[in-house]
């Protein structure tokens, strides 16, 4: 899987511990971003905010913590998509402007971030870094709006694309969602404390209860004072189309998304993909961790033994020191290992969710076969990835991802498996229950089938 992660975001608020909760919640997204992190706390001396690039763990210690005070926060898990991997990048964003001071964080991606930049320059505002989050920000400050609440609504009807935002201010958090909903935004209740989080296992951590999702075009006020919640919708009303990705990777498998539970969506698309594409074989074989709740769902249908003929190594961070001496496929066999004694003589089926360029895919095969697998037949759980994600997913362009220049037979032969099959649109649909009627309107297939709900550069 060649796929990067998007981002998390997490807020809290009327919470003791607010920055302690944030982080616990930031450590259960960690699996969305693994560049960099941040905080910004609020007491009744103003907003506090500490972000670095790293993990969660490393970003913040207990003398972090204990310097972000408050009973509300809001934090970011972060991986690049606009502004890149650079420290100025890194979220949350914190201003101190016309309407005091102003934290935001943001999972998403604007289409339409470089023409607001400019016409922000030309109106004479400085940027610290290249990242659309402070585009927004600055969209806020710059309002003709008599109150904050009113700059935020006029900032989000000048964004277009994928946004699922936490805003803290002096007075209030404030939760708000594209009109597509492109990302999950999740809301929990603990008692007087209120959350927000990109998926519930981070709730489950903290001992909060969901409650609903933030509704696509909605906006969620919550008053620091009197923990008063609001709720508006002040954009167009469109259809809704979120990211059918989060069920096939991004999300935990424990998480509940979109209202969906991640780990039931995975096992059907598995099942569907055995009754698809059957195949004669001795083992079912997940790509971990991606892989695993679809190979489970295969194996329940084929009735062909599940085990865990591949072992991935948790430890491995993002970057690493490679040998001076060239060994073959290193990058895959440093984080995958085969199990020789499970693999040797056998006919496997290998299970992934996608396969994005193919050359990830191709050492794996022919690591297993190395192993002394016989045949090795691979089973991938969505349809073939032909265009580029601009609501917030760090895709290649179209030219690198391998589906979109090559047919079936091309692509099976030059991963070197014995068989390749895709699970269809159509099934994927089924899985995700959006085969009824408005058919495939449910969700955003985009990166299967070009169709835009909003087009890229608008």
């Amino acid at each position: 899987m060649a796929f990067r992660d998007e981002c998390g975001v997490f807020g809290i608020c009327h919470q003791a511990e607010a920055s302690r909760q944030t982080y616990l919640g930031l450590y259960a997204l960690q699996h969305r971003g693994q560049e960099a992190a941040g905080i910004c706390s609020g007491d009744e001396k103003g907003l506090h905010l500490h972000k670095a690039q790293g993990y969660v763990a490393d970003v913040f210690t207990e003398a972090v913590l204990d310097a972000l005070p408050g009973d509300a926060a809001i934090g970011h898990t972060r991986y690049s998509t606009t502004g890149g991997n650079v420290a100025s990048a890194a979220h949350p964003f914190l201003i101190h402007g016309r309407f005091g001071q102003v934290a935001l964080c943001h999972n998403g991606n604007l289409t339409n971030t470089e023409a607001l930049r400019a016409s922000l320059i030309t109106d004479g505002h400085t940027f610290t870094s290249p990242s659309d989050s402070e585009v927004l920000l600055a969209l806020i400050n710059r309002a003709q709006a008599d109150s904050l609440e009113e700059a935020v609504v006029m900032a989000l009807r000048q964004a277009k694309g994928a946004f699922s935002l936490l805003i803290l201010t002096e007075d209030a958090l404030i939760a708000a969602r594209d009109p597509h909903g492109f990302r999950p935004l999740a809301m929990g209740r603990m008692g007087e404390t209120h959350a927000f989080s990109s998926e519930t296992c981070a709730f489950d951590l903290v001992g909060v209860q969901y409650e609903r999702d933030v509704e696509p075009g909605e906006m969620v006020v919550v008053s620091r004072k009197n923990g008063e919640i609001r709720s508006r919708f002040p954009l167009p009303k469109v259809q809704a189309r979120p990211c059918v990705f989060e069920h096939i990777y991004f999300a935990r498998p424990d998480s509940l998304v979109y209202g969906r539970s991640v780990m039931v969506a995975r096992r059907e698309m598995g099942r569907r993909l055995a009754m698809r594409h059957p195949v004669e074989a001795d083992l079912i074989v997940p790509v971990p961790d991606s892989g695993v709740s679809a190979a489970l769902g295969y194996s329940e249908y084929s009735g062909i033994p599940f085990d865990f003929g591949i072992i991935r190594n948790h430890y491995v961070g993002r970057t690493f020191i490679e040998p001076k001496q060239n060994i073959r496929s290193f990058g895959v066999k440093v984080k995958l290992n085969p199990v020789r004694h499970l693999l040797a003589g056998k006919r496997v089926v290998l299970v992934d969710d996608s396969i994005v360029r193919g050359t990830t895919s191709k050492k794996i095969v022919q690591m297993v076969k190395e192993a002394g697998a016989r045949e090795v037949h691979m089973r991938i759980a969505c349809p073939p990835t032909t265009h580029s994600c601009f609501y917030g997913i760090d895709t290649p362009k179209r030219q690198h991802l391998i589906a979109s220049y090559m047919n079936l037979k091309e692509i099976t032969e030059f991963v070197e498996a014995d068989t390749l099959g895709y699970l269809d649109l159509e099934d994927l649909e089924g899985c995700m229950g959006d085969d009824g009627p408005g058919h495939g309107k449910g969700f955003c297939y985009a990166c299967f089938t070009g169709d835009y709900p909003v087009p890229p550069g608008e």
